[in-house]
């Protein structure tokens, strides 16, 4: 799937480690300061270990959070985290102009990460209850979102070489007992920054 009505270049930034709440707020600066003619954006980072609750979400998710910090946020979905060895892709997508809903965006971001996983011979699935991607039912990759005057920001969080333990003190999107892994607990070796070039790959090519 590729979005057919986008005309606008996309700008690529590579952003190293940042932390939450610098890059949640450049990205609401970025999109309140959007015009109809400007770019769209795809950002690549990681976070120190944070966990996230998203606009709606119930703190009672959150069952030991201990030393990790944990901020509200203003994406959709319910609690997950970030941290080192997780790669973060923020989509900031004008999907008014594209003339494109949010459900088919998040399609699109969902098609993505099952694409790059099959390159590297994993085979991945969404589901219709829960947005995301899955390893034999265990959660690989969380998406979240927010859109504003039509413009997307926020994305996607895909686990790459992590430490998974925080997890276990979070009902994970929402969902107890749901299980998470990562690219490395499915294959004998991975690149942070190859897997990186090849996701923005993917998502360049059903994002034009």
């Amino acid at each position: 799937m590729s979005l057919s009505g986008s005309r606008s270049r996309i700008n690529v930034r590579h952003l190293g480690e940042v932390d939450y709440l610098d890059a949640w707020q450049k990205m609401q600066a970025y999109t309140d300061a959007r015009t109809p003619d400007s770019d769209d954006e795809i950002w690549l980072l990681s976070h120190p270990p944070v966990y996230t609750l998203g606009k709606n979400g119930k703190p009672e998710h959150i069952l030991d959070a201990g030393d990790i910090p944990v901020i509200k946020s203003d994406r959709g979905g319910q609690v997950t985290y970030h941290g080192p060895g997780q790669l973060i892709a923020y989509i900031l997508f004008d999907i008014a102009r594209a003339n494109i809903g949010v459900r088919q965006l998040v399609t699109i971001i969902e098609q993505s990460v099952i694409d790059l996983l099959a390159d590297y011979g994993v085979t991945a699935n969404a589901r219709g209850d829960a947005p995301g991607v899955y390893v034999n039912d265990a959660k690989i990759a969380a998406l979240g979102l927010r859109v504003r005057k039509g413009r997307s920001f926020h994305g996607l969080s895909l686990n790459i070489d992590m430490d998974l333990e925080p997890f276990s003190r979070i009902n994970p999107c929402g969902f107890e007992d749901l299980q998470v892994t990562q690219m490395s607990d499915e294959l004998s070796a991975t690149n942070f920054t190859d897997v990186g070039e090849r996701l923005l790959m993917k998502l360049m090519n059903h994002l034009r």
